[in-house]
């Protein structure tokens, strides 16, 4: 049976990826804490990592783990150069010297903003935070020490855990209206839609970089008022530039305003195409009974 590392595997992405294999793989599951099944690891120790890729011998590894609170990264930025860049390098290395494949989950924060139009695998990053200056520093060590990989840039993940949604839904109980930026443009993309992808390429030699997000794009503050939509509230929600909640929250690191994500090499590569964010959010909700 094919064994698969997954690190990061309490996280929205590991979830899912986990809930989409099931029982197809033997799973070595990590985070950075141990508990029962899972085993700890620490992917920004060098040696730490080669000892435990030696000896466990996956055939794929597959890195959910990252640092991923933006504003955090802008305070700590060593920490996250450890975890979104060091990090993916020892994976990365270790599994070159095994033969492993090694999957590597990466961002649109990699890109400015300043697009006028949906970016594809070939448009130059420009990152413009720390998250996304390490998150591409992480994208250039996969490649310059794996063999076999596939980088996965996606966008705005929503899963089981801790996001976008939940954190609507949450404020919206006891508010009759909140803020939510409207000029920040993206792709809502479901982390079981990213697992089903992650899958597919898993399966293939079509090494590379490819970006996957749902299909379809929106703000943040149209995404929220979808959400309210879905669930029969009423919450009001009032669009507001970047500017002004910067005004409100000055810790707050810079955004890219449009990071629409073209799923470029999926199409030109193969015949899958993820689904459209009104479908996976339509699919989130009813199987999460929401």
């Amino acid at each position: 049976m094919k064994k698969i590392l997954v690190t990061g595997c309490n996280g929205q992405l590991g979830r899912a990826i986990r809930q989409e294999y099931g029982d197809a793989v033997d799973f070595i599951l990590t985070d950075v804490a141990q508990q029962e099944g899972v085993a700890k690891l620490d992917i920004t120790r060098v040696d730490e990592v080669m000892t435990f890729v030696r000896e466990k011998k996956p055939s794929v590894i597959i890195n959910c783990a990252a640092a991923t609170n933006v504003d955090v990264c802008e305070s700590d930025p060593d920490a996250a150069y450890r975890a979104n860049a060091i990090g993916p390098k020892n994976l990365t290395v270790a599994a070159t010297e095994i033969g492993a494949k090694m999957i590597h989950i990466s961002t649109d924060y990699v890109f400015p903003g300043s697009s006028p139009s949906p970016l594809t695998e070939f448009d130059k990053p420009g990152p413009i935070s720390t998250y996304g200056r390490t998150k591409y520093a992480g994208e250039k060590f996969v490649e310059q020490f794996g063999s076999r990989w596939f980088i996965l840039r996606t966008a705005w993940l929503y899963g089981d855990g801790r996001n976008f949604v939940k954190t609507m839904l949450a404020i919206s109980e006891n508010h009759a209206q909140i803020n939510v930026v409207g000029d920040q443009f993206g792709s809502p993309t479901s982390a079981v839609e990213l697992a089903r992808t992650i899958r597919f390429l898993e399966s293939s030699d079509n090494y590379g970089l490819f970006h996957a997000t749902c299909e379809g794009s929106t703000n943040w503050a149209d995404f929220a008022e979808e959400i309210f939509r879905l669930v029969g509230r009423n919450t009001k929600v009032n669009h507001v530039t970047s500017k002004e909640y910067k005004d409100m929250n000055p810790q707050s690191a810079d955004r890219p305003a449009f990071s629409i994500l073209d799923n470029y090499m999926l199409r030109l590569t193969s015949d899958y195409r993820m689904a459209d964010w009104h479908e996976a959010i339509n699919e989130y909700f009813q199987n999460n009974k929401i």
